[in-house]
């Protein structure tokens, strides 16, 4: 199937138009037209090979909305007009125990990524969502629910399952207490998310700019990490602290105020980060933990619990042809809380 998109032609060129073909639909899969695309910084860093594993052409784009056109004759899930979802996964093993328990982010033998990966039959680079069409294997392809926005949807697939698995593998709900380091495209949705399930939420920011924000949010209270004072009181009284920072950064004002037996999860810096020191661990029983995006099922209890709860992110929808400028301001934080490109426009600038 021939289809077009954009896509970054190295990493110091600016995304351009990009023709290509998607594969032939086999019997498992699912074939679809992409309505709405998220922006998520996995797609910069990507573009500008930051990690060092990037090929070129690469289409970016793993927050995917759309509507099936065509089925394989095994897939019995969809059928064509459904409103379906695609995230950062589009295959797995499907067989070791990681998979079997629903893990496939974690497959023993690697997932394959929505873009950035290889097809595990052809070995073919896969291609993501910044594009017209999208081709995926029943199994990954999520049903999105009656009542949910299309048109916000989407950073659901990323910002919103990254922060929704250390939610429930940390087993949050009414009378946990959890704070939430930064809030951009992942710390806003773990705000809605933790406050949708009933915890009593802060907001921990370097200032107190953010406040209004932050209550508007949901969030119960912010809490400045420039303030000694306030951090001193604030000590052992968060069972769980979800930390998205995507730069590095020090994580030394942060270890205190967890409670005895507390989390603080990663789930924003890829690579390194400051020097800490063990003493809050060893002393207070306190645990640094990661944690990436969870499995298909989890994604869609996800989908599911938004729809019940009308939790949705807070998007600015842009053109196709806008996503070099959207690249610039996301870099800057200039957007609140994550860009949604409206593929529709994608036709009027290939």
């Amino acid at each position: 199937m021939q289809t077009y998109g954009y896509a970054a032609y190295s990493k110091d060129t600016p995304l351009a138009p990009f023709k290509f073909e998607r594969r032939a639909l086999r019997p498992n899969d699912v074939a679809m037209e992409i309505l709405y695309c998220g922006v998520c910084h996995s797609d910069l860093h990507t573009t500008r090979n930051d990690w060092g594993k990037s090929y070129y052409p690469i289409v970016p784009g793993h927050e995917i909305v759309g509507r099936v056109t065509r089925v394989g004759a095994e897939v019995t899930r969809y059928k064509a007009g459904d409103h379906v979802a695609v995230g950062c996964l589009v295959d797995s093993c499907m067989e070791c125990d990681l998979c079997q328990r629903g893990e496939e982010q974690l497959c023993r033998k690697g997932c394959t990524g929505t873009y950035g990966g290889h097809d595990r039959i052809t070995r073919e680079p896969t291609q993501g969502g910044y594009s017209k069409h999208l081709v995926v294997r029943e199994e990954f392809c999520l049903r999105v629910p009656e009542g949910l926005d299309l048109a916000r949807a989407a950073p659901l697939l990323c910002a919103g399952i990254t922060t929704w698995s250390p939610l429930r593998t940390w087993q949050v709900g009414p009378g946990s207490r959890v704070a939430v380091i930064g809030l951009g495209g992942l710390g806003h949705m773990a705000v809605k998310l933790a406050v949708g399930l009933g915890a009593d939420v802060t907001v921990l920011s370097r200032s107190r700019d953010k406040e209004a924000d932050a209550l508007a949010l949901g969030a119960h209270r912010l809490l400045a990490s420039s303030d000694t004072e306030s951090m001193r009181k604030a000590s052992s009284s968060f069972d769980l602290i979800i930390d998205t920072v995507p730069v590095q950064h020090s994580l030394k004002p942060y270890l205190p105020l967890l409670d005895v037996d507390g989390t603080l999860v990663l789930v924003g810096q890829i690579g390194p980060l400051d020097e800490l020191s063990t003493v809050p661990l060893l002393f207070g029983r306190r645990r640094i933990a990661g944690s990436p995006i969870g499995g298909i099922r989890e994604t869609q209890e996800l989908l599911d619990f938004c729809a019940a709860k009308n939790i949705l992110p807070d998007c600015e929808m842009i053109r196709m042809d806008e996503i070099n400028h959207a690249f610039e301001r996301m870099e800057k934080a200039d957007v609140r809380y994550r860009f949604v490109i409206d593929m529709a426009s994608l036709s009027s600038v290939a």
